[in-house]
């Protein structure tokens, strides 16, 4: 009990200097750091795992900011057991070639997925768009039988894009079956691959054919809202 006591004064006065120094989010960020562990060794990957996909994530962030092409604004990296994802969008073919090339010689990258779009920058009220539609997706995961803490879901300019592992092929189409039904949802393209030991003949050979969408049941805020159209599923050959 004396432990417990002495570690509450601590947290105590820990949070009364952040307070008096302008700091007040250093602990609640301990704090959540704290529980995203749980979070973290829960996923296949594993805590060793994550610690090297963020590594290089932010490996790859830093080789861009020493270049003069200013790639950091406007194009996203996400890693998934070294496969790298590059999302967003580059001025030109070179930008998005370049971009890539230097993702591709960070040690620890095994393969980098270039979906960087050649087009202007979206804008913010399209990224606050591409965000919901993210946070959307990462709920109907989180909310179904699907493992989500094994999926990472990336959204540039409506496009939905599934990078993880699946712990067999009929998850993965569950996965992608309800990412594609989001309102607002163009396509859905899937980097997700199906874990070692899952049944024979389950890996993928080529494009999904989802399932027909499961039924809604409403809930206590009324009728359901209209269908939303269901989008095209791209699934990747890895």
């Amino acid at each position: 009990m004396s432990i417990l006591r002495s570690g509450v004064w601590i947290l105590l006065g820990l949070g009364l200097t952040a307070e008096l120094t302008g700091c007040p989010l250093a602990i609640v960020g301990g704090i959540a750091a704290a529980g995203g562990a749980g979070y973290t060794a829960n996923q296949e990957r594993g805590v060793q795992g994550t610690a090297s996909d963020f590594t290089i994530k932010t490996n790859i962030q830093n080789a861009w900011m020493k270049t003069d092409l200013n790639l950091s604004p406007t194009i996203d990296v996400t890693v998934y057991q070294g496969r790298v994802l590059l999302t967003g969008t580059a001025a030109n073919p070179e930008r998005k070639m370049e971009a890539a090339e230097i993702a591709r010689g960070i040690p620890g990258v095994r393969v980098v997925y270039n979906e960087i779009e050649v087009a202007p920058y979206e804008g913010v009220w399209n990224s606050t768009k591409d965000a919901w539609i993210s946070s959307e997706v990462r709920s109907r995961l989180v909310f179904s039988n699907v493992r989500s803490v094994n999926y990472t879901v990336e959204t540039a300019n409506r496009s939905v894009y599934l990078i993880g592992s699946a712990r067999s092929q009929a998850e993965l189409d569950h996965a992608t079956n309800l990412a594609r039904r989001v309102p607002g949802v163009k396509r859905v393209v899937s980097y997700v691959e199906v874990r070692p030991g899952a049944p024979p003949g389950t890996q993928v050979a080529g494009p999904v054919v989802a399932a027909p969408p499961l039924p809604y049941s409403a809930g206590p805020s009324g009728p359901p809202p209209v269908a939303a159209p269901t989008a095209p599923v791209e699934v990747q050959k890895l």
